[in-house]
């Protein structure tokens, strides 16, 4: 019997290469783009249809009004209910997600193969002929007022609110996508059919479908399924509005929401930073992996293994088609909160500057990603949503193969520049919720200027 050193972490080995599954394409006379890969392991088929123009395309009057108009889309079509068309999802044995991102909305069925050309007229019917009853929108409408209400009461809600509307002020990321009690209360039906009429059309649209098909018989049978869909005839949505730059700098430096009697404070600290197209995306994915992506990142073992003051921490960059945030965030005690923002902001600092990251760092952030990549391509629903990443935001149909090799080519002076361009502290906000007679005053000695009170819109 062979003996493990459990002393040291393995030696990782080389990575194998990686091919991403051969993608045709077909664009239709109506403007649809259709993308086909075909994928035989199991029997199923999985078709995205990816619509540009998520929750930034809320009016600025009527936020949540993308999201609320998306959601009503399998509450009936052509004449059915929504208990109907749950049934004939059903009877497919398919699987009907919406997603409502801040670039697009997508509308994804997964059946089996042989109902192929089924699931593609239902996703066909709930996109282009939605029944959009008064009666499902009041319905919907209460049912996310009533979600509004009870998130108040949520900490984490209540700061990612914060933290949104303080970096980006009026600008189309600046609210969420569930909008707000305010917005959805003054909504009629009239606004939801005008919305759908105007995001809801093929000329831009991309449908993505993956599976246990040839690749001319998804073509084909997509083609079949959507080349009547007509473009709008009102005037097209100005889908563009959140490509324009956000503020410089963030409304307030030290925002904070008091929460009475609270035990804990939710933190969120960052700033807005990168396009998701952007070049640096390889060494942006290593600096969060050793800054705060991981278990074993820096933030995690300073702030909960050496300290105690939080379970855990993360960070990410959130990257969009325009310039998307990066965030910190976590929750600490109460009495630590002065503290865990200092400690935090070190960090941030640190790695750009006199700590910068280590050979070893580099290493250990390349294996934890790269030898867990090819999972997330295993499925056709994986595949079929990786294509439509690839559509949204103008990526090349050889991104996925070439992203380890690149990701390998990050050096630790890669981290420490993007560290340096990307992670100004002096630009970030600190968004703190909690008990503010008794955090206020140490706040006050944590260099970021007078705390500032927000009342996010909820």
């Amino acid at each position: 019997m062979s003996r493990v050193d459990r002393s040291r972490l393995p030696v990782p080995g080389p990575d194998r290469p990686f091919h991403f599954p051969r993608m045709a394409k077909r664009r239709l006379g109506n403007g649809l783009e259709v993308r086909a890969i075909p994928h035989h392991a199991v029997p199923l088929v999985s078709m995205c249809l990816l619509v540009p123009g998520g929750s930034a395309v809320d009016p600025p009057d009527r936020p949540g009004l993308v999201s609320l108009t998306a959601g009503l889309l399998d509450e009936g079509s052509r004449g059915q209910s929504a208990l109907e068309v749950a049934d004939r999802v059903a009877r497919i044995g398919g699987d009907l997600d919406l997603d409502v991102g801040a670039d697009a909305v997508v509308v994804s069925l997964t059946t089996l193969a042989r109902y192929f050309e089924t699931g593609l007229s239902i996703v066909h019917e709930m996109v282009t002929e939605p029944t959009l009853a008064e009666a499902d929108f009041d319905r919907v409408r209460r049912l996310r007022v009533e979600r509004l209400r009870q998130l108040r009461d949520h900490a984490s809600a209540v700061a990612d609110r914060a933290f949104a509307g303080g970096l980006y002020g009026a600008h189309p990321y600046g609210h969420l996508g569930l909008g707000t009690e305010r917005s959805l209360t003054a909504l009629e039906v009239r606004d939801v059919r005008a919305l759908h009429q105007s995001l809801f059309t093929p000329d831009g649209a991309t449908l993505v479908v993956s599976g246990d098909r040839a690749e001319a018989e998804l073509l084909d049978a997509a083609a079949r399924a959507f080349e009547g869909w007509r473009p709008a005839s009102t005037p097209p949505l100005d889908r563009t509005a959140a490509l324009a730059p956000p503020p410089v700098m963030p409304a307030a430096r030290l925002a904070v929401v008091g929460r009475p009697g609270a035990q804990q404070s939710e933190l969120r600290i960052g700033r807005v930073c990168a396009a998701r197209s952007t070049p640096d995306y390889p060494a942006l994915l290593m600096l969060n992996t050793i800054l705060g992506g991981q278990f074993v990142s820096r933030i995690n073992l300073n702030l909960r293994e050496a300290k105690g003051y939080t379970y855990g921490v993360r960070t990410g960059f959130d990257l969009r088609k325009g310039l998307g945030p990066f965030v910190l965030q976590t929750s600490v005690g109460t009495d630590s909160t002065a503290d865990a923002v200092r400690e935090a902001l070190r960090e941030l600092s640190d790695i750009g500057s006199v700590r910068p990251a280590t050979e070893e760092e580099v290493a250990l952030g390349l294996a934890s990603v790269s030898k867990g990549y090819p999972r997330g391509f295993e499925t056709a629903v994986q595949v079929a949503r990786s294509a439509v990443q690839l559509a949204l935001h103008g990526l090349a149909d050889s991104y996925f193969e070439e992203f380890v090799p690149k990701l390998s080519a990050v050096t630790p002076a890669d981290v420490t520049r993007v560290a340096q361009h990307y992670l100004d502290v002096s630009t970030m906000t600190t968004v703190v919720v909690g008990d503010l007679d008794r955090i206020g005053g140490s706040l006050e000695q944590a260099g970021l200027g007078p705390p500032v009170p927000v009342v996010p819109d909820f």
